[in-house]
C-alpha cells in the first residue's frame, strides 16, 4: 500500500529524518533550510567567511558600544584594553563554526546533540528565534533613526507615513538578502565590507583629529568601582561575539575537508579586527564629543558633505547585520518544528520584527522594554556558548549530520523523552548562577556582596562548561562521535 505521508517541503528534513537533497530554484534563492547539505553541494573556502563577519561588525552599534566604555568612567587606555579582551571571544564563535562543515547542518540542528530532539525545540524557540527577532527589531529601529535623519536632510518631513515607508524599505532590502540566502550573502558581503571600511576610515580621520589620546576622567575610578566597570565593559563587548551561537549556519556549505584552523581563524578575524577598529573609534570619539547621542555628536565633527554618506553607511551596516540575524532566525523557526520553507520563515520573522519596530517607534516605548530585557541576555548567551563549545571539544569536532536530521523515535539524539537532561541541566545551572551574579537591571545577591562587580559572564560560562563536560564525557553519542573518521587530520 502506498504511503500517505506527503513529501516534505524543500529545505526541511524528511519525516524519516534522512537527508533530502533540495532542488535548485529559479532566481538563485537558496533551497536548503535545516536539512543536511550533501557533499556534492559543498563549495567555497574558509577565507570567504571573513567578509561575512566583517560586514556585520563594521556598524553603528560597535561605535556606540566603544563610546559607552568611556561614558562608564574608563580612561581611553582602559577602554581600549577592554575592547581587545572582549573581542577575543570571537575565537569561540570561530570554534563553533567548525561544526558546520563537519555536520553539513546549521547550528539550529547541531544543538540537537546538546539538548535532544525535543529539548532543542525549546532552545531554538527562546535562545534562537525570540532573541534574534528582538535584535532584529532593535537594529531596524537604529537604522530607521538614521534614515529619518537622512530624509530630513533631503527636505522630507519624517511624518508617520514617511517613517513607516522607510522602516518597510529597510526591512525589504534586509529580508531580500536573507531570503536569497547563503550564496548571495557570501558574494555581497565582500563589497559591503569594503564600502563600510572606506566610510569608517573617513570617519576615523575626523575623529582622530579631535581625539584626546591621553584622556582620563576628571574623577578616575579606583578599587571596586574600577573592577566593576572593567568587567561590565568586557561583558558588554563580549556580548557581541557570544550572541552568534549560529556561526555554523554560514560555514555548513564548506567541504567537510576544509581546514579547521582556517575556519576558526577567518571567522574570528572577521569579527575581531573590525570589532577592535570600530569600537576603538567610538572610544576615541567619546574623548572629544558627547557620545550619549552618537549620531548627532559625530555629525558635528564630520565635514558637512560627508554626513549623508555616514548616515547611509549606518543604514547599510545595519542591513548587513540584520540579514544574518534574519537568516538564522528563519532556520530557528524551522528547527522549532514548523514545516515551512526557509524563505517563508524568514519573511515571517521579518514581519514580526517590523511590527515590533513600528509599534515601538510610533506607539509606545516597547523597544525600550525589549532593549532592557536584552541587557540581561548575557545571562543566557554565555552559558549557551559554553555548552556548545564544550560539546565540540568532547566530540572532537565530529558530527553525523544525517543522524542529527533524524527526529524519529530511533534517533540517537532522542536521549530520554526527547531531551538530553545533561545539556538542559548544564544550561539551566549556568543561567541560574549567572542570574545570581548579574548587575544590570537588577543587582543579584552575589553582585551585591561584591560591591556591584558583575561576574555573570565568567561564572555562568564556567559552571555550564564544567557541568556539561562532567555529565557528557562518557555519553554514548559522544563516544560514537569520537569513533567517526576525522575529515581533517590532526587535533581539534
Amino acid at each position: 500500500m502506498a504511503s500517505t505521508i506527503p513529501d516534505p517541503l524543500p529545505g526541511t528534513p524528511s519525516s524519516s529524518g534522512a537527508a533530502r537533497p533540495a532542488p535548485k530554484r529559479a532566481g538563485g534563492i537558496e533551497a536548503h533550510g535545516i536539512d543536511h547539505i550533501p557533499d556534492a553541494e559543498r563549495h567555497g573556502r574558509p577565507r570567504d567567511l571573513f567578509a561575512v563577519w566583517a560586514a556585520a561588525n563594521v556598524n553603528y552599534l560597535s561605535l556606540v558600544v566603544g563610546g559607552a566604555l568611556v561614558l562608564m568612567g574608563l580612561s581611553l587606555r582602559q577602554a581600549v584594553a577592554v575592547i581587545v579582551v572582549g573581542n577575543l571571544f570571537w575565537l569561540l564563535t570561530g570554534l563553533l563554526a567548525i561544526s558546520g562543515p563537519a555536520s553539513g547542518t546549521p547550528s539550529e540542528v547541531i544543538t540537537r546533540a546538546l539538548y535532544g530532539v525535543l529539548g532543542n525545540r525549546v532552545n531554538n524557540a527562546i535562545g534562537g528565534w525570540l532573541v534574534s527577532v528582538c535584535y532584529f527589531a532593535l537594529n531596524l529601529a537604529a537604522a530607521a533613526t538614521a534614515a529619518f535623519a537622512l530624509a530630513e536632510r533631503a527636505g522630507i518631513t519624517a511624518d508617520t507615513g514617511v517613517r513607516i515607508a522607510l522602516v518597510l524599505g529597510i526591512a525589504v532590502l534586509t529580508l531580500a538578502i536573507s531570503v536569497y540566502g547563503h550564496t548571495l550573502i557570501v558574494k555581497l558581503y565582500l563589497p559591503i565590507t569594503l564600502a563600510l571600511a572606506a566610510v569608517f576610515a573617513l570617519v576615523a580621520v575626523s575623529v582622530l583629529r579631535h581625539a584626546d589620546f591621553s584622556y582620563r576622567p576628571a574623577a578616575p575610578l579606583t578599587g571596586t568601582g574600577l573592577w566593576a566597570a572593567l568587567i561590565a565593559g568586557t561583558t558588554l563587548i563580549a556580548s557581541g561575539p557570544l550572541s552568534y551561537t549560529t556561526s555554523a549556519d554560514f560555514s555548513r556549505y564548506l567541504p567537510r575537508t576544509a581546514s579547521r584552523k582556517a575556519i576558526v581563524g577567518w571567522t574570528a578575524l572577521g569579527g575581531f579586527l573590525p570589532g577592535i577598529a570600530v569600537c576603538s573609534l567610538g572610544a576615541f570619539a567619546a574623548t572629544a564629543v558627547d557620545m550619549t547621542d552618537p549620531q548627532d555628536a559625530l555629525q558635528g565633527i564630520l565635514p558637512g558633505w560627508f554626513a549623508p554618506v555616514f548616515l547611509l553607511a549606518l543604514v547599510l551596516g545595519t542591513i548587513a547585520v540584520n540579514a544574518l540575524t534574519a537568516y538564522s532566525a528563519g532556520l530557528a523557526l524551522q528547527a522549532v518544528g514548523l514545516r515551512i520553507r526557509r524563505s517563508v520563515s524568514v519573511l515571517f520573522d521579518g514581519a514580526v520584527a517590523v511590527a515590533l519596530t513600528l509599534y515601538g517607534l510610533l506607539v509606545s516605548n516597547l523597544l525600550d522594554t525589549v532593549s532592557n530585557a536584552l541587557q540581561l541576555i548575557v545571562v543566557l548567551i554565555g552559558p549557551l556558548m559554553a555548552v556548545y563549545a564544550t560539546d565540540i571539544v568532547l566530540r572532537r569536532g565530529r558530527y553525523d549530520g544525517v543522524a542529527l536530521c533524524d527526529e524519529t523515535a530511533h534517533s540517537p539524539f532522542r536521549y530520554t523523552g526527547g531531551v538530553n537532561w545533561a545539556g538542559a541541566l548544564a544550561l539551566c545551572a549556568g543561567v541560574g548562577v549567572a542570574a545570581l551574579c548579574v548587575n544590570t537591571l537588577y543587582t543579584g545577591p552575589v553582585a551585591g556582596l561584591l560591591g556591584g562587580v558583575d561576574l555573570s559572564l565568567p561564572a555562568g560560562m564556567a559552571v555550564s562548561a564544567a557541568l556539561y563536560a562532567v555529565t557528557m564525557r562518557n555519553s554514548p553519542t559522544v563516544l560514537a562521535a569520537r569513533d567517526l573518521a576525522p575529515e581533517v587530520p590532526g587535533p581539534l
